[in-house]
């Protein structure tokens, strides 16, 4: 099943067309951000050192497919900000935006020169982004932060996996596109403020920890009031039952979740054991999670008499909410993917097609596009001192 091929539009507008945005971050969190921003039509320049965003060296294969995907729709220029005329360049670019972003370790910013008073002094429109792993404040404040730390301490690692197994990392940049997708959102807001609302530039201090530990939702609370805390339950639920990953007799897995009560009830019958729906164990889902085992005991054994597909055709039939356990590879050969266009093949230089994720969320009537692929280092710098006034040597032109 083929996906549909797409092609890069340099001439291609979105609705934050007019919008400049100046990424001096490095790694996840400041290029997803970022790459929201670019891809509904901000012009975002990826201010990079010599060597390049480290990004760029996550790679498969001889291939950096994570720049990718985040740097598309970006441009690049390379500065060595140790050098006073390349700096020169920086501040012509900053006095120019509507926000910047960074995600060195706190402090670093001022050293350089770049704290927030100096930023908003030379642009007071300007939008200042702060990514960090703890915060700009705090005893952590001055720790190293990568998305794993925080996704151990934010308490989200200790509630994954099996509970009689170690803790388990999420093996993608989980936190890092948790607070990228808050970072989008954050600067939107303070962009409406300033421009709807007559207010004018600020700081936002977006913390990777935060970010991930908004996801326990009301744990705090659950703790302080009643003492509990949430055990590993592998792919089961703490909050609802029947929830969890079941294999069927092909080998395949699904998963399924009753989270309502008229679902739950509905898979009791699917399963041929109304009688649970009368059973004082399995009244409510919170009887029905004190007796998780028992439900998943008898769930198991139907799913172990039929193949995924089977399971999957029946269940659906009768309004049950299940799904197959994808890898990659299904995902990509499934038929909703493809006409969702989910994943769409982009030009690229390397590979003439890269299958690459879509524009994440849909606007029906402002859309945003694909205008050009992820820029090679410093690509856009000589276009850049260009309209900045530059020539290639760093030197501002009379």
């Amino acid at each position: 099943m083929s996906l549909k091929r797409r092609h890069f539009d340099a001439e291609a507008t979105g609705p934050l067309a007019g919008l400049r945005v100046i990424d001096l971050s490095r790694l996840m969190a400041g290029n997803m951000m970022s790459l929201q921003l670019a891809d509904f039509g901000a012009d975002v320049i990826k201010v990079e050192p010599p060597e390049g965003d480290p990004l760029r060296d996550w790679k498969e294969d001889g291939h950096s497919f994570f720049w990718k995907a985040y740097g598309r729709n970006k441009r690049s220029i390379c500065l060595n900000l140790r050098e006073a005329a390349q700096m020169d360049v920086l501040w012509a670019l900053i006095e120019t935006a509507d926000v910047f972003i960074e995600n060195y370790r706190p402090g670093t910013l001022e050293k350089m020169g770049l704290g927030p008073e100096t930023l908003l002094a030379r642009n007071p429109k300007l939008v200042v982004m702060r990514i960090s792993g703890f915060g700009q404040t705090g005893p952590y404040a001055h720790l190293p932060g990568f998305g794993t730390i925080v996704e151990a301490m934010s308490g989200f690692a200790a509630r994954t996996g099996f509970p009689d197994r170690e803790p388990v990392l999420p093996p993608l940049a989980l936190a890092d596109m948790i607070a990228g997708i808050y970072g989008a959102s954050a600067a939107m807001m303070a962009l409406y403020a300033r421009d709807a609302r007559g207010g004018a530039g600020q700081v936002i201090d977006l913390s990777l920890l935060e970010s991930m530990f908004s996801v326990l939702g009301p744990e705090a609370g659950i703790f302080s009031k009643t003492g509990q805390i949430k055990q590993r339950v592998g792919s089961a639920s703490n909050t609802a039952s029947p929830r969890n990953v079941y294999r069927c007799a092909d080998g395949s897995y699904v998963a399924l979740s009753g989270s309502t009560q008229a679902v739950a009830r509905r898979i009791f019958e699917i399963i041929g054991h109304p009688e649970m729906n009368a059973d004082p164990r399995f009244a409510t889902n919170s009887d029905r999670v004190k007796h998780r085992d028992l439900v998943d005991g008898v769930i198991s054994e139907w799913f172990a008499t039929r193949d995924r597909d089977v399971a999957l055709e029946e269940m659906r039939a009768a309004g049950a909410t299940v799904g197959p356990v994808y890898d990659i590879a299904d995902a990509l050969a499934d038929q909703h993917f493809v006409e969702r266009e989910i994943v769409v093949e982009l030009d690229d230089d390397s590979f003439d097609a890269m299958p690459m994720h879509n524009v994440v969320p849909r606007l029906s009537a402002t859309p945003g596009q694909f205008r050009r692929p992820a820029p090679a280092l410093n690509q856009h710098g000589p276009e850049l001192l260009a309209e900045l006034g530059f020539d290639r040597q760093f030197r501002k032109q009379a």
